[in-house]
């Protein structure tokens, strides 16, 4: 193929390109007839954000006799923008039976119009809305012959981004922990039918009695008691329960004596008391298990109002059709003695709570070392945000509680703020969200439900925004946090295209708070209202006369209403409050008819 020159003539390039095509070929004629008095146009000639999209209406007009057997022709448009790196395909019009209609004032073009739409993004202003057009054959992997682009609009109207929401204070939720840990540890045991010998095996507290006995905390007074069960085994020697009463005090005092360097079995108040024949014990057992009530009160009416011994009202339970339910169910537990010990121990100072947080988030400890309220306490010991994301994670996966979700989606989003990758920060905004909807789930309250949905609407997840505003108000709260959810709830529908939405929001939430008097001012603007837009924006000044957004905004209704006075007026205070509005206002389709005009140019100095 020649080399093509950097900058050829049109009418050089179609002859070149059709010299590269078979002599009989249809697509010069083609090409050359539909653009001999074609016109496209875009409705609005500038194009506009709307929400998240920029719609916009296509007109094609081409003279009919291109068309030939075998061939169409097309153009292609799409939107370049980045300095001309990028370039997203919009959509193309096909001049194919079907797909055209012939004009009714010029009965000889034939007319495509079609909407469009492509989703906006901020730095896709500046840019152009491009056409290509092209003639090819219409069998399959037909010859292509392109003709020159061309440029139907320019840029980008971005008013209808200026959205204004404050968020809410966003802080981790409190833990407060006391360092005080003195108390009472009981710890029951079990014994076998008719013996007392303390069970050391799995599941017995013999090793958690022993764990406390050598961690030394101060021990003050030691209680044990024992009891026996009701069936032959267990009562035929009266001294049982007493024996299973000097069978935990002496393993107490032995292991006390062993390991405890702190403690003396001398100096430790013991107690002890050995339960014999005590129906109460039973019939508490009885009305605390599964029986059925009327089983529960045959069982009573047995044991309190039948004459006979112990032994005899026992042998009378033997005919109870439930009776094997006693036997396993109940019979074992009454085969119980419990230690219980009262204590004082050294305070827990917070460097000890960091210490064993860290190593709980290492797992070079358990994680019941600390309480779970203390492994959130301690992440307010560190300043590190990722030490923190890491106690909270651990927090999540030992405890599950609600508290410890929500933290650690108010540490995502405080991370997020941390970032300048899009990606990253959305990566956080959305993990974010997804743990504030585990806490809310657990916690359904408006509060938390309202997180879910700021922290998707940062996110920019705008339906799964919508739908949490949408539940947080459903679950009801406060008038002030209601008044908040629907202001925000206004400002997401703005921004998804939907002002008679917001506009309804914004009549549940607070009429003078600044936020919902700029939404509703754009709302007006958006509408064509000015001078009712105009209106609201003076308040907003009045709430904030320092707010250089609020000048900003009435030189963009000014410049709507073709105000060339008013505009530069209001831009000149913006700008003196904000340099950057200067910039922002240059490249700001809305000034577009003063760019050149004398005042506009003064209002950027």
């Amino acid at each position: 193929m020649p080399h093509l020159p950097h900058r050829l003539p049109v009418a050089a390039a179609l002859l070149l390109a059709a010299s590269l095509l078979p002599a009989c070929s249809p697509l010069p004629k083609v090409l050359k007839a539909a653009q001999t008095g074609q016109s496209i146009t875009v409705q609005p000639a500038v194009l506009e954000s709307n929400g998240q999209q920029v719609r916009f209406e296509v007109t094609a007009k081409v003279p009919a006799n291109h068309l030939r057997k075998g061939a169409a022709y097309n153009v292609a448009l799409s939107y370049r923008y980045q300095n001309g790196l990028r370039e997203d395909t919009v959509g193309r019009l096909t001049f194919l039976s079907g797909e055209y209609v012939y004009d009714e004032q010029q009965k000889n073009m034939l007319v495509i119009r079609r909407q469009f739409t492509f989703p906006y993004a901020p730095q896709k202003s500046p840019g152009e809305l491009l056409a290509r057009p092209d003639a090819r054959l219409t069998k399959p992997n037909g010859a292509r012959l392109k003709g020159p682009e061309l440029v139907l609009a320019r840029g980008i109207l971005t008013t209808s981004q200026l959205v204004v929401r404050q968020d809410s204070l966003l802080a981790l939720l409190p833990e407060t922990v006391s360092n005080e840990r003195s108390g009472t540890r009981v710890l029951p045991f079990y014994f076998d039918a008719g013996k007392a010998e303390i069970r050391n095996f799995l599941g017995t507290n013999v090793a958690a009695l022993e764990d406390f006995i050598e961690a030394n905390q101060r021990t003050e007074k030691v209680m044990i008691v024992a009891g026996h069960s009701p069936d032959s085994l267990d009562r035929h020697d009266p001294r049982l329960p007493d024996r299973r009463v000097q069978a935990l005090l002496g393993y107490y005092k032995k292991r006390v004596s062993e390991n405890s360097y702190l403690n003396k079995v001398g100096n430790i108040d013991f107690e002890t008391e050995a339960y014999r024949r005590r129906w109460d014990l039973f019939l508490s057992k009885v009305q605390q298990s599964a029986l059925k009530p009327a089983q529960i009160d045959s069982v009573v009416l047995l044991i309190n109002d039948s004459p006979g011994t112990f032994a005899q009202k026992e042998q009378r339970l033997h005919s109870l059709s439930f009776f094997d339910y006693l036997e396993h169910y109940i019979y074992p537990v009454l085969r119980f003695g419990t230690v219980s010990v009262r204590y004082s121990a050294p305070k827990r100072y917070d460097s000890e709570v960091y210490i064993l947080s860290k190593k709980i988030v290492d797992k070079q400890t358990e994680a019941d070392a600390l309480t779970a309220e203390e492994l959130r306490y301690s992440a307010s010991l560190t300043p590190l945000l990722a030490e923190k994301q890491r106690i909270f994670e651990t927090a999540v996966a030992t405890t599950g509680a609600w508290q410890a979700y929500y933290n650690l989606g108010a540490v995502l989003l405080m991370r997020s703020e941390k970032e300048t990758n899009a990606k990253v920060i959305r990566a956080y905004q959305r993990r974010a969200a997804v743990n504030f909807t585990l806490a809310a789930h657990r916690n359904p309250t408006v509060e938390l439900f309202y997180r879910v949905a700021t922290a998707y609407h940062r996110a920019n997840d705008l339906a799964e925004a919508r739908q949490s505003y949408d539940y947080a108000i459903k679950l009801g709260g406060s008038p002030a946090m209601l008044s908040k959810a629907f202001a925000d709830k206004a400002a997401l529908e703005i921004e998804m295209g939907q002002p008679d939405e917001a506009l309804r929001s914004l009549s549940y939430s607070s009429p003078r708070s600044y936020q919902n008097l700029m939404n509703r001012a754009l709302i007006y603007v958006l509408k064509g209202n000015y001078p009712g837009a105009a209106a609201i924006y003076e308040e907003a000044l009045a709430l904030r006369p320092q707010e250089p957004l609020v000048y900003y905004s009435l030189a963009i209704t000014a410049a709507r209403q073709h105000n060339e006075a008013a505009t530069a007026l209001h831009l000149r205070r913006a700008i003196g409050l904000d340099r950057s509005y200067a910039n922002r206002a240059v490249e700001d389709l809305e000034f577009r008819e003063f760019t050149k005009g004398k005042k506009f140019l003064e209002a950027l100095r």
